[in-house]
Order: C-alpha cells, then structure tokens, then sequence
C-alpha cells in the first residue's frame, strides 16, 4: 500500500518508530485529542522503509514522526508541537 492510500483511510495518520521519543511525543499529544488516529510504526512493518522512502520523495521529510491531517502532510513532532502552542491544532482536528 502507498503512503497515499494509508493516509486517505483516517484523519490523523502518523508515521513513527516505536522507540523514536519524538515520535512517542506525537503521539501522547495526538492519542487524548483524536479518536480516528492511525500510527504505522514503520520500523515493525515489512514495507517500512519503502513509505519512508515515499515519504522522502513526495514532502522532503526524511525523519519520523511523520504526521498527516485530513490528508495534509504536516511535518515532525516539532511541527506538531508549534501548531499546538498556536492553537491552529485544535481547529485542524475540528
């Protein structure tokens, strides 16, 4: 399946390691707030390193946690974290 096709099926999608701490940042700040969210943990998935390498060419983003809304790529657990702090999170996930 490709990162497109993962992404269309649920609001939040995140792309992560299991052990990245970043990652597990991500989620703890997205798992309370969203109730369709799907995490792929791409270091335990037979086809991992192919989306990450999708991921790569289509956004330039070539780190994990990798995190989609309503379709739209956008960006890292510091990118996550910003749009928190701005509020702009809260209207995304509306």
């Amino acid at each position: 399946m490709s990162v497109a096709e993962l992404v269309a099926k649920s609001k939040v999608v995140v792309f992560s390691w299991i052990h990245c701490p970043f990652c597990v940042r991500a989620k703890d700040i997205l798992k309370p707030l969203v109730k369709d969210l799907q995490v792929y943990e791409v270091d335990t998935m037979p086809n991992g390193e192919d989306l990450r390498e999708q991921i790569f060419k289509q956004y330039e983003h070539d780190t994990v946690p990798a995190i989609f809304i309503n379709g739209k790529f956008i960006g890292g657990c510091s990118d996550l974290q910003a749009l928190q702090k701005s509020g702009e999170l809260s209207k995304l996930l509306a």
